[in-house]
Formats: structure tokens, C-alpha cells, sequence
């Protein structure tokens, strides 16, 4: 009976010898040190790509496309017909208006024959001729008007798009035409109001567009529009295109805007920090510090100070590790 109880007695020593072992051994982390490489500074934003010099044609009259120009793609000079809008009404009432000016022009004569006779009054003539002149305005105003039904190129260029056909009624601030130069391009993009401080006009862009994958595009920030959209909370930035850049006139990109690049930069992984603290291994020992940091980037950071060059610092972060605990190399 008393061997059994020193038995047990063993075995439950053995057992809380091992567990003091397990607790108070050194917790095993992997270390990193910082390493030295370019840090960059990125906005993203997306954007679409556009001619530098273009417009749109759009009628102001809801009427139905009698004519239509077949030239999407060819090239236009400024003035060119390139659609025609039912006027039949239009043109009515502008014969009825001049019927009435004739019919005033001819009052006046009645009336100048009658008063050199003595035969009606000054007051009479003069409310001749003010009908004359009002019929005359009124002419003017419905010829301009018969413009309206001629839609022209507002510039030269090559009719980049064209929309409508003859029959269909014609919306106004529908657009029927884009006319521009296909060369330059640009894109024009969104950025947010809290990243547009970041951006500068010369900065460095790289695009990348579905259309050409695993290939990167470079541009340039060529101006940022004063005002912002409230409502969006967004501003208009324009990026200049080489003109050896493949992408075309309407395709969507992604843009990365280099706001600012730091060169042999002290960078670790953005996995060692919570927030701007890390834990540095100091001999067998953790200590946790706060560092200044400067540009973060998806996968690393870079560090200004706080930092030893050859500082061994814990990743990824410990979670559960407290300042001061005792450490030990994963693998030691």
C-alpha cells in the first residue's frame, strides 16, 4: 500500500514538474529584421479613357430624324450636315410669318400713297411700320430657329461614334455624335477628396487595363479639377497617355498614382505591426515599441525611427504576448 502511494505520489510531482516546465519555458516567435528596398506612396482610383480634343453633338428638339449621315469614322470638317430633324412644321410656320410680313410691306405702301393724298393719318403709317418690323423680327427668330433641325460638326475631326437612325425620334440631350481627334488620349478619373491632397500634376501613373493583362501602362497627372463633387465626395483628375498607348477611346482602367517614393527605405512586413507598434526580441526577451512610421503599403512599411538597423522584431504580431515576456527563436 505505501509503495502505491509513493508511486503516485511520483507520478503527481512528475506531472507538476512538466507543467511548470510548459509554462514557464520561453514562447517560441519567428523574427524578421528590417530590410532596405523603395517604398512608394500609392492613390488608387479608376478611371475612363477619352480624347484630349473632343464634343458631342445633341439636339435641342425632341423631333424625328428624317436624314442621317453615314460616317461614323470618317473624317469631318466643322459645319459638316451630319443629321437633319423633321422641320415640316417648322418651316409652315415660317412661311405663314412671311406671308404676313408681305402683307404688312404692303400696307405700308397703301398707307404712304394714302397719306400723300391726305387721306388717313401719321399714326396710321407708323402703326404700319411697327407691324412691319415685328413681323420682320419674327422671321428672323423662326429662320434661326430651322437651324435647330440641322445637327453639324461643332469641330474637325473624325466622328468617333454615331447613334440614331432615320425614323427614330431624337431626344433632347441625347447624344447622336462624338467627334474628336483619336491621338492624344487621356483618362479621366475619380479620385477621393481624403487622397487628392497626395496628388500633384507630373506624378507618375500606372494603368492597367482589362484588355491587356499582366501588361502595365504608365501616364501622367497632367490637372486636377479646382472643384469637387460634394456629393460623390471625388475629384476630376486628368492623366496624360503617350501616344504609343494601346488602350482605346471608352475602355475603363485601373490607376495607381505614385504620390511619393522613398529610396533605400528600412521596410518590414506589415504583418510584424499593430498600428505602429511592434515587438522586439532583446536577447530572450520581448519588448514592445512604437515606431515612426512613414509609408505604408499593402505588404510592407516603411520605418523612420524607433528601430535598431539590425532589431529582430516578431512576426507575425503576438497577439497574446505581453511586454517583457520571455521569448525564444521558432526552431531554438
Amino acid at each position: 500500500m505505501k509503495v502505491v502511494r509513493t508511486l503516485l505520489f511520483l507520478a503527481a510531482l512528475a506531472g507538476a514538474g512538466a507543467a511548470y516546465w510548459s509554462f514557464s519555458r520561453p514562447a517560441a516567435v519567428a523574427t524578421v529584421t528590417p530590410k532596405r528596398g523603395d517604398a512608394a506612396e500609392i492613390v488608387y482610383a479608376t478611371g475612363v479613357v477619352e480624347p484630349r480634343t473632343w464634343a458631342k453633338v445633341t439636339p435641342l428638339l425632341r423631333e424625328r430624324i428624317v436624314e442621317l449621315c453615314d460616317c461614323e469614322g470618317a473624317k469631318v470638317e466643322r459645319g459638316k450636315q451630319l443629321a437633319r430633324l423633321d422641320s415640316a412644321q417648322a418651316e409652315a410656320t415660317l412661311a405663314e410669318l412671311k406671308a404676313r410680313q408681305k402683307l404688312a410691306t404692303a400696307e405700308i405702301e397703301r398707307l404712304s400713297v394714302l397719306i400723300e393724298r391726305n387721306a388717313t393719318s401719321q399714326q396710321a403709317l407708323d402703326r404700319a411700320r411697327s407691324e412691319v418690323g415685328q413681323s420682320a423680327a419674327l422671321v428672323a427668330g423662326q429662320t434661326a430657329r430651322l437651324e435647330n433641325y440641322v445637327l453639324r460638326a461643332p469641330m474637325s475631326g473624325v466622328v468617333l461614334r454615331q447613334d440614331g437612325e432615320v425614323g427614330e425620334i431624337a431626344e433632347p440631350g441625347t447624344v447622336l455624335f462624338w467627334i474628336g481627334e483619336p491621338r492624344p488620349l487621356r483618362v479621366v478619373a475619380d479620385v477621393n477628396e481624403e487622397d487628392i491632397p497626395q496628388v500633384k500634376a507630373g506624378q507618375k501613373v500606372l494603368v492597367k487595363a482589362d484588355a491587356f493583362p499582366g501588361r502595365t501602362l504608365e501616364a501622367t497627372v497632367d490637372s486636377i479639377t479646382p472643384k469637387g463633387d460634394p456629393v460623390a465626395k471625388t475629384y476630376r483628375v486628368y492623366l496624360a497617355l503617350p501616344d504609343e498607348t494601346p488602350v482605346l477611346i471608352g475602355m475603363t482602367v485601373e490607376l495607381n498614382i505614385v504620390a511619393r517614393v522613398s529610396r533605400n527605405a528600412r521596410l518590414l512586413p506589415t504583418n510584424a505591426l499593430q498600428g505602429d507598434a511592434v515587438f522586439v526580441v532583446e536577447g530572450d526577451v520581448a519588448r514592445r515599441r512604437e515606431l515612426k512610421i512613414g509609408i505604408r503599403g499593402t505588404s510592407e512599411v516603411e520605418i523612420l525611427s524607433g528601430l535598431p538597423e539590425d532589431g529582430r522584431v516578431v512576426a507575425p504580431y503576438p497577439e497574446r504576448l505581453t511586454d517583457g515576456a520571455r521569448v525564444r527563436a521558432a526552431g531554438g
